[in-house]
């Protein structure tokens, strides 16, 4: 089954769509600010994103972008927002799709379709997407971490940090850079945050956490994944 999230602080609207996504067999989970969409993204893993841009905490770009920091989910901008330059800065930053409101419910229908279609034909392309270490393995495909062949329990802020440095393996990831694809626009200062979460990924991972192999810290410039 299809699993769409809708992102609006309209909740008639919302609820409109629950309604009428769940009577054509989606399975629908809902977020009413920015924030909650983040964090519906990371932890009920849908596989199409309906996102309002006049959300009440963040800019619904600001949340694209932070979708785009690391997960790759289809997004159909629906929005009362309607010049062309509007539909260009949402499509620049990554929405698959873009439709204002007021709208047809079959036009929508159609387009969440072929959203899905394309989020699905994506993520069988990226089936075998593996990032594998001497000490664990990352199935990005998945989203699953495992070590000695068993998976590990990540929380979804952990997982989310690994996968940036998986989708980067041996390549610098700077502090800025992971604090906004992980926790969104606004947290770029908030380096102690990635101490905090490297060091429980090394707890959780490393044979050594105090002599980290894989988890590796660039003093001041950002981390690294070594495989």
């Amino acid at each position: 089954m299809t699993t769409v999230l809708v992102v609006d602080d309209d909740l008639a609207l919302a609820r409109a769509l629950q309604i009428n996504l769940r009577a054509r067999g989606f399975d629908v989970l809902s977020a009413a600010s920015g924030r909650e969409a983040l964090d519906a993204v990371a932890r009920g893993h849908p596989d199409v994103v309906i996102l309002d841009l006049g959300l009440p905490d963040l800019d619904g770009i600001e949340v694209l972008s932070g979708i785009r920091g690391w997960n790759a989910v289809p997004v159909v901008v629906l929005s009362a927002r309607s010049t062309s330059e509007e539909k260009v800065q949402a499509l620049d930053a990554g929405a698959d799709d873009y439709i204002t409101k007021p709208f047809e419910m079959n036009e929508l229908l159609a387009r969440l379709r072929a959203a899905a279609r394309r989020g699905a034909a994506s993520r069988a392309s990226a089936s075998e997407a593996m990032v594998i270490t001497a000490s664990f393995t990352v199935d990005l495909a998945a989203g699953v971490v495992s070590r000695d062949g068993d998976p590990v329990r990540l929380t979804p802020t952990e997982y989310h940090v690994l996968e940036v440095l998986a989708r980067n393996k041996g390549r610098l990831v700077p502090q800025q850079q992971l604090l906004r694809d992980v926790w969104g626009p606004g947290y770029e200062t908030e380096t102690h945050y990635l101490r905090v979460y490297v060091a429980q990924l090394r707890r959780k991972l490393e044979p050594d956490p105090s002599a980290p192999r894989h988890l590796i810290t660039e003093p001041g410039l950002g981390y690294r994944l070594v495989v």
